[in-house]
């Protein structure tokens, strides 16, 4: 199993979405790469993002790239839908070189990769979201008008 965070706008929606992906073992929301361990605070640099544990075998890196740029919109920089600010920044983060040359394979083969916003780092730091973020669209439905993942997109893969 290999693992990788997603970073897409909004964490709910990103959640809902890659448990979605055929390959997915399990997805947590969480905040990646920021300056502080303080959950109660301000995000202090982090970027909302899901934990993506997955089987290599049955998706690669290349692939959840593809399904995240689906899901977003690549050109913008700290805005995904009405979510604006840094922490609603997107990018993949890993500890796993390859991962992150995968990343950056990817978004270099592109024709428009010039005007790529996503960024590919190394993961600094993680730190797991509060239980209430947790499956938050799977709990409350209701609150998917607050995502900018259209629903339609949600139930394109589900398993």
């Amino acid at each position: 199993m290999d693992i990788v965070y997603l970073a897409g706008g909004c964490l709910w929606g990103t959640e809902a979405f890659f448990k979605t992906i055929p390959g997915v073992i399990n997805t947590e929301a969480g905040r990646v790469n920021g300056t502080t361990n303080n959950l109660d605070g301000p995000y202090d640099g982090y970027a909302e993002c899901v934990k993506v544990e997955f089987n290599s075998n049955q998706v690669t890196i290349k692939e959840l790239m593809s399904y995240l740029f689906e899901m977003i919109d690549p050109y913008s920089l700290n805005k995904q839908g009405q979510d604006v600010g840094e922490k609603y920044r997107t990018g993949i983060y890993s500890d796993d070189s390859n991962h992150l040359n995968e990343a950056r394979d990817f978004i270099d083969s592109r024709s428009d990769a010039q005007r790529i916003m996503v960024e590919v780092k190394p993961l600094l730091n993680y730190v797991k979201s509060a239980e209430e973020h947790q499956d938050h669209l799977d709990r409350h439905p209701e609150d998917q008008y607050l995502c900018h993942v259209p629903e339609s997109l949600l139930n394109k893969y589900k398993k």
